[in-house]
């Protein structure tokens, strides 16, 4: 609904053009009533109005003095002037604030309906024109960050062409100027589950406008990509004359959101900056090192500002240590040992708490290998989600510890997994065995029968009944044909050679020996005392 201000210091006018028009036709109402211009001004001010219906004299102020005024606050408000007098002067006037629409007393309804209707389509194509423009602001403002954003992940990767400041300007809109370039990389490691998805959403968000905000005004222009796994990384691009500057505000903000941390749970906040490169050819070198720089948090502890890149590598000698870990893991998969899993993660642990020089990558690396190697070993359908998952939790891992947990975590869980399945496949024959029995137990079944039944060899068989029930195979079925013998002894007339038949036994002497053997009863007694 379009909103409408009558201004007029005639009240009858005012209930006139009021009653005149079908408001609601033209999805239009009367937001207020003026009689005089001081009054209008400040209710144009109140109600904000899509149009202005105002004669060109009222006490106060003139129209013309209102038009002016309300014109200086809402450039956007449509008026309408009526006026008993056809004078040249006012219309020149009108038109000098931007009004076209001068009508005469007395007031036509015709002629103002067609002048409202006029209006109200300028204001709808208007709005449509501004909603337009806006989404068309929308999409090239995220249409550029995501070209930033490629940028940057082809720069990580090393397929980005050789950068110049025509091509950050004319293919990135990146405002970047000669002097330093510098990558920065925040990292906010939390548990799995800590704080949830929107919890963490909520922690990178602010993380990230603080970031944004400390540097904002420090620098020429800056470049910043969200990573999926928790945090932020950029190319900042400052004068040389601030760089000590530029790493103490860096400083400030970790300082900031480690002091802070426990507000939202278990949380750990890392930054590492790149080399400081003076050429745009240069910066891919920079966001690569500070790439390599921030997994020194592993080594180093959390809540430090990585700024100092170790020259070449440690002295760990993954391939061996990777060697060693498959033989173990190997065996404690084929025997489904927890033990012997956790012995390959002890004897990768003790290995790498020998090197004094090790790297927070060479680290990360070596743990992403194991449980690589781990689950190429396990039969799963979905192996390459599994190890997607395994090395984002990775990622999120603030230390050397929290790395082996994560790995002794998977190795527990897919071990634990293989235990239950080939109990399953344990269970399952033995439940088809003695459902063949309880169908069966009335002929002379044997063990052998029954093992080739459920697709076993009868040692085998042997072993894995035993081991499930608790009791051999012909205990089991003695067991079975005594309870029928049981029910037959007591709810049928049946002769006790009968009976003897019909639960599987072809000796009266052998069966009377195991009944009472295993009630303490002849067949005959027990009729008596339960028949």
């Amino acid at each position: 609904m379009q909103k409408v201000i009558i201004a007029d210091d005639e009240e009858r006018i005012c209930r006139l053009i009021e009653a005149l028009i079908d408001w609601k036709s033209l999805h239009m109402e009367v937001a207020a009533v003026a009689h005089n211009g001081l009054e209008a001004a400040e209710l144009v001010r109140q109600t904000e109005p899509d149009i202005l219906i105002t004669d060109i004299r009222m006490p106060g102020c003139s129209g013309l003095e209102l038009i002016e005024k309300v014109k200086k606050e809402r450039p956007e408000l449509e008026i309408i002037i009526i006026s008993g007098y056809a004078h040249f002067d006012y219309a020149k006037s009108a038109i000098k604030f931007g009004v076209g629409e001068y009508l005469l007393k007395p007031i036509n309804k015709a002629e103002l309906t067609m002048t409202l209707e006029r209006l109200r389509t300028k204001i709808e194509g208007r709005i449509r024109e501004q909603e337009d423009k806006q989404q068309l602001e929308r999409k090239s403002r995220h249409d550029v960050q995501r070209l930033r954003e490629l940028l940057l992940e082809r720069l990580l990767e090393q397929k980005e062409e050789p950068l110049t400041f025509e091509r950050l300007k004319d293919e990135y809109y990146l405002d970047m100027a000669p002097g330093c370039f510098q990558a920065v990389w925040l990292k906010i490691d939390s548990p799995e589950g800590e704080l949830g998805e929107e919890g963490k959403r909520i922690v990178i968000e602010r993380a990230g406008r603080l970031l944004l905000s400390s540097l904002s005004g420090k620098c020429f222009d800056m470049l910043c990509k969200e990573q999926d796994w928790g945090g932020y990384i950029g190319i900042i691009n400052y004068t040389k004359e601030r760089q000590e500057e530029i790493r103490r505000i860096l400083k400030d903000c970790l300082n900031q959101l480690e002091s802070g941390k426990n507000l939202y749970g278990d949380l750990f906040f890392s930054m590492a900056v790149g080399c400081v490169v003076t050429e745009p050819s240069k910066i891919g070198k920079s966001l690569r090192e500070a790439s390599v720089m921030i997994e020194e948090r592993l080594v180093k502890g959390t809540g430090r500002l990585l700024d100092y890149m170790p020259e070449g590598h440690s002295s760990l000698h993954e391939k061996s240590l990777l060697e060693k870990y498959l033989r173990t893991i190997t065996h404690a998969i084929e025997i489904m040992s927890e033990e012997e899993a956790l012995k390959a993660l002890d004897e990768i642990r003790t290995e790498v708490s020998g090197v004094r020089d090790v790297r927070g990558y060479e680290l990360l690396e070596l743990v992403n290998s194991c449980g690589a190697l781990f689950l190429s070993q396990v039969e799963s359908r979905d192996r390459r989600e599994k190890l997607r998952h395994f090395t984002e939790r990775c990622r999120q891992c603030g230390s050397q510890e929290a790395l082996f947990k994560v790995l002794d975590g998977l190795q527990k869980t897919y071990i634990r997994e293989l235990v239950q399945q080939r109990e399953g496949e344990m269970v399952r024959p033995i439940r088809q065995a003695k459902l063949y029995i309880q169908n069966h137990f009335s002929e002379p079944i044997t063990q052998e029968e029954v093992s080739s039944a459920v697709g076993l060899s009868s040692t085998y068989f042997s072993a894995l009944f035993k081991k499930e029930e608790g009791e051999g195979f012909a205990r089991y079925l003695t067991a079975v044909r005594m309870e029928k013998a049981k029910i037959l002894l007591r709810e049928s007339n049946a002769s006790v050679s009968e009976i003897c038949r019909r639960v599987g036994y072809n000796d009266l002497k052998h069966f009377t020996h195991n009944f009472e053997k295993a009630t303490g009863l002849k067949p005959s007694a027990y009729r008596k005392l339960y028949g």
